[in-house]
């Protein structure tokens, strides 16, 4: 099946949910595009078997004119850094919010896998400013090349995975015969706090498409703020903490929304002792969730319409009484050791979502063998991560290894999968159904082999002409 002599090549997020980079050649291969250039995080490789630990871009980048970004979480920009190491002199864009953000989450990547020295992180700021090409959503960009037979265009459109996510839709024009492609990025769930839903395009040929959630079912936003709920009141009624690890990106801010929310609507109503609903902590742990929770307030005119009628009644969704933001690495050690001696309840919400490092890490070491404690995963987590050990051990009351250590897991382990900021299989479909005409070829990534092998017979069942091919 011939589109415009396109190739489409992965380099990431073909063997699991992380590493997101996707290649989009034309012109007999002379010109491309990258779309997204993300870390691999846990057990998770790229196609040539290449571990987390190896970050060097390993493809030839003489051809690739551009890199379009089609959010911020790690695992879809977190390698681009070693990208601009390697020599690539193309523009990078993205959406408005994007542009905001993406300086914020490689500063961090920076001073965590490069250096902390300041004039080299300032260095590459500069940098990385000089090649950021901010578009509005539904704004057409064209990138065009001497002796080209096919020309070039792109746009973003909203979809409602976090602030500023995007799909990206691709023309290629030859002549008269022209090919649309798309790539999905992360694409939202329906009810996702603070952002509208994605809509799909009139139309595209080509569909690559992601697969985490593809053979599963999420709760309805009821019922998923019910289980938030009721799993607080246990805790509450124990005496214990509830930790949730989360993306400072994202998920830190829905989540505080929905709690804001919950706190609101249950105010006065006691939750154990003379303790009520408003008199409880919520505690973000996260230098860089508290930037972010900033940037999210600075960009509200990308928030929902919900959003918008708290604010006109005077609601804070992401800066409420009970929230209290640790700073300093001081302040976060004290906190840790006061939760662990005092037996007070509170909701503690800290990076990173996986459990692979991050603050959240001296939480579970001071109290993750406490009977009183409880983890709360909201996200997907990855092969070979902290949080994936301790999702499918801590049940059974097994170990962990934190840090060179062996821990019991005696805490109460919990998911609630609605949380999570992915489409769910429902959402993909109805992704592909809500085309007027449908994609002759779609390609399935980012998910888990089981995910992405239902997903893909699910899309043979919606419609039999549809190529489906996994990579």
């Amino acid at each position: 099946m011939e589109f415009c002599n396109l190739e489409i090549k992965h380099h990431g997020a073909v063997n699991g949910v992380t590493g997101s980079c996707h290649q989009l050649f034309w012109n007999n291969r002379r010109d491309s595009v990258l779309i997204d250039c993300g870390l691999f995080q846990g057990a998770e490789t790229s196609g040539k078997g290449a571990s987390g630990k190896k970050l060097e871009i390993d493809f030839d980048l003489s051809s690739v004119r551009a890199l379009l970004v089609t959010h911020c979480h790690i695992d879809h920009v977190g390698r681009i850094p070693y990208l601009l190491a390697a020599g690539f002199q193309g523009k990078i864009f993205c959406s408005e919010a994007s542009a905001k953000l993406l300086p914020v989450v490689l500063k961090d990547a920076v001073e965590i896998g490069f250096t902390r020295n300041r004039i080299a992180v300032q260095s590459f700021l500069k940098i990385l400013q000089k090649r950021l090409v901010a578009l509005p959503y539904g704004s057409w960009k064209g990138l065009f090349s001497e002796k080209a037979e096919t020309t070039f265009f792109f746009r973003f459109q909203k979809a409602g995975h976090i602030l500023g996510s995007a799909y990206i839709e691709c023309r290629l024009k030859d002549g008269p015969q022209s090919t649309k492609v798309l790539f999905s990025g992360d694409l939202g769930a329906p009810f996702t706090p603070l952002l509208p839903a994605p809509k799909a395009p009139y139309s595209t040929d080509i569909l690559v498409i992601e697969s985490t959630y593809g053979d599963r079912l999420h709760q309805g936003r009821s019922e998923r703020k019910g289980s938030l709920q009721h799993v607080i009141e246990r805790v509450f009624k124990n005496r214990g903490t509830l930790l949730i690890p989360a993306f400072s990106i994202g998920r830190t801010q829905e989540l505080l929304y929905e709690l804001e929310h919950i706190i609101h609507c249950q105010a006065e109503r006691n939750l154990t002792g003379n303790l009520r609903w408003k008199d409880i902590d919520v505690i973000v742990d996260s230098p860089l969730a508290a930037k972010f929770n900033r940037v999210y307030q600075e960009l509200r005119q990308f928030w929902d319409k919900e959003a918008h009628q708290r604010l006109r009644k005077g609601r804070h969704p992401l800066s409420f009484e009970q929230l209290l933001t640790i700073d300093t690495h001081a302040e976060h050690l004290r906190i840790v050791e006061y939760l662990r001696k005092s037996g007070r309840p509170a909701i503690v919400l800290a990076a990173s979502g996986m459990c692979s490092g991050g603050r959240i890490v001296n939480y579970l070491k001071a109290l993750i063998e406490d009977q009183k404690t409880d983890i709360l995963f909201v996200g997907y987590q990855a092969r070979g991560t902290t949080g994936r050990i301790i999702q499918k051990f801590g049940p059974q009351h097994g170990f962990v290894n934190l840090e060179g250590n062996r821990y019991t897991i005696n805490a109460a382990v919990h998911t609630i999968g609605a949380y999570s900021a992915h489409a769910d299989q429902s959402g993909l479909l109805r992704f592909v159904k809500q085309m007027r005409k449908p994609p002759k070829l779609i390609r399935i990534v980012h998910g888990e082999e089981h995910a992405k092998t239902v997903l893909r017979k699910k899309l043979k069942e919606l419609d039999p002409k549809i190529q489906v091919v996994i990579p």
